[in-house]
């Protein structure tokens, strides 16, 4: 029993501590998170000139948080995609058991950003090198994955994959898989925008603010 009030102690002092001095331990103090260019509403005729990718890279929430941010991106949608069970649940994806990945599908303008443009940014705000895992979330449903719509867009992504690979980004070979659409089933509704709701919490501080800060995604702070 001391042991483990001591280890709930702990952790409650530990979180504590990182809310009160994380943003100063990761460089973010005094700054916020540049605002998302992704609009409202998307109209049909502009709906119909988009491109579709669905991109997996750890938890959704922090691919959306960057993404969101990314001019040219027009939606960003949090989902499960590659797996075998229909309508699976966030309860059953944690399971690692329904083969699903946690994915975002991305609708995005081709002559604002090319889909080559848009993976830069996808191998900038994860590691493509770590199988079946980002940092503390393990598990085959945080898997890094090009999910394609269409074979110029399979071809655009093995030769992304393949030049990042030869550039010696990572000190690892890169794992992500490159595959074919599969179905996307939307994830529940608290998970969409996540981090617009919830910018300050422990998870967020600690994994998602550090990406932006990397992509240049975040600004002083006037107020």
């Amino acid at each position: 029993m001391i042991r483990t009030t001591t280890k709930i102690a702990a952790a409650a002092l530990a979180t504590v501590a990182f809310v009160v001095a994380g943003p100063a331990i990761i460089g973010t103090k005094n700054m916020k998170p540049v605002a998302p260019v992704t609009p409202e509403k998307i109209s049909e005729e502009d709906a119909a000139n988009l491109e579709i990718v669905d991109l997996g890279a750890g938890c959704f929430w922090c691919i959306e948080a960057v993404l969101e941010r990314i001019k040219g991106v027009q939606s960003v949608e949090s989902g499960y995609m590659g797996g075998r069970v229909e309508n699976p649940t966030y309860k059953q994806i944690g399971t690692g058991k329904t083969g699903h990945a946690e994915v975002v599908r991305v609708k995005f303008d081709p002559t604002a950003i090319s889909l080559d443009k848009l993976l830069e940014v996808f191998w900038e705000l994860h590691d493509p090198t770590t199988l079946n895992r980002q940092g503390a979330d393990r598990g085959t449903q945080y898997r890094s994955a090009i999910f394609y719509h269409s074979e110029a867009q399979k071809r655009t992504a093995e030769a992304s994959k393949a030049k990042t690979d030869k550039s010696k980004k990572f000190d690892d070979p890169i794992v992500t898989e490159i595959t074919e659409a599969s179905q996307f089933y939307l994830a529940e509704d608290y998970h969409q925008d996540y981090f617009e709701t919830n910018q300050n919490n422990r998870y967020c501080r600690a994994v998602i603010w550090p990406k932006l800060k990397k992509l240049g995604l975040l600004k002083k702070d006037k107020d």
